[in-house]
């Protein structure tokens, strides 16, 4: 159950941040072995100061249509894993024709099962 916090600027249109939305959620259930109904996302639209980023990193230029996606998940899957789901999703969103692949920056966060609740108070994956 990854849980993604998706940060776009404020003026994408509506069907970009859901294509956008989509394109994580779809990538997460091809590669990383997601059930399809384990969907949980926060997105949040930006003033064009509230993403930042360095112009250039590591080779890569990047413009002001940034995409930022942090994602929670259990502990475990392998580094072939990790690799895919950063390409999956890079390519999707990029396929939507408005983000570019250089504009996804990807944060992964590994956790251990008994760190979450999904309500009532209860750690159910707590053993």
């Amino acid at each position: 159950m990854p849980f993604v916090r998706i940060a776009v600027p404020q003026e994408l249109p509506d069907q970009v941040v859901a294509q956008v939305s989509n394109a994580v959620h779809d990538s997460m259930v091809s590669t990383f072995n997601v059930p399809p109904q384990d969907r949980f996302q926060v997105i949040n639209r930006h003033s064009p100061h509230e993403l930042v980023c360095a112009p250039e990193y590591l080779g890569i230029k990047h413009s002001s249509n940034l995409v930022m996606l942090q994602i929670t998940c259990n502990e475990g899957r392998t580094l072939e894993m990790k690799k895919s789901l950063f390409a999956a999703i890079t390519a999707a969103i990029a396929a939507g024709g408005t983000i570019a692949a250089a504009d996804v920056i990807i944060s992964l966060v590994e956790v251990r099962k008994e760190n979450w609740s999904f309500g009532n108070g209860i750690a159910q994956y707590a053993t």
